[in-house]
């Protein structure tokens, strides 16, 4: 599949790898591939706000990742969404539910750590979780449903507005749909 990606599509892959090497995550997420979509300037003809989609994300990360849909169910329940971050920053500290995962230590990373020899270049490897396979997964049916022979960046944004949650909620909320980026970087 990744022969077909393009250029900026590869290159959106790699960063997202990067972005979760930075934040010490275990996985790399969809909300990677986004940071590297934002990072490319591939959201820029649309007219995004680069810090403010960032913003965004980190304030969903700060809710624990959970979507509107999750905190009007739990709302339904009795549990006030926004009172829980709180509760847990009182406990562990400040952006405890937005905290990276600790890293696994592998047998081949301990093995490297007692010889003393250094990590493979380009880092450790970090897999991509089940969510971000799936947005890769997408952005191949996506070209094939528009009788494109490539996978873009492009392909990569609109399968991310494809999936339900919080990475397209915060394009929702600074106007980034499925359709507005469909016609406007199509005919960028």
């Amino acid at each position: 599949m990744f022969e077909r990606f393009t250029t900026a599509a590869r290159d959106t892959v790699t960063g997202a790898v990067a972005e979760a090497r930075r934040a010490g995550a275990a996985t790399v997420t969809e909300e990677h591939l986004l940071l590297a979509l934002l990072a490319q300037g591939a959201l820029d003809p649309l007219g995004v706000d680069r810090a403010a989609v960032a913003a965004g994300l980190a304030r969903a990360r700060r809710r624990g990742g959970m979507s509107r849909a999750d905190e009007e169910a739990l709302a339904g329940l009795g549990i006030d969404l926004a009172r829980i971050p709180s509760r847990v920053e009182e406990t562990h500290g400040e952006g405890a539910l937005a905290a990276a995962a600790p890293r696994r230590r592998t047998l081949g990373t301990s093995l490297r750590s007692a010889l003393g020899r250094p990590e493979p270049a380009g880092g450790r490897h970090v897999p991509f979780a089940p969510g971000s396979k799936r947005v890769l997964e997408q952005s191949l049916r996506i070209a094939v449903g528009r009788g494109d022979r490539h996978i873009a960046a492009l392909h990569l944004l609109l399968a991310l507005l494809s999936r339900p949650g919080t990475i397209s909620e915060v394009l929702a909320d600074h106007g980034v749909t499925y359709a507005g980026a469909e016609s406007g970087l199509a005919a960028a």
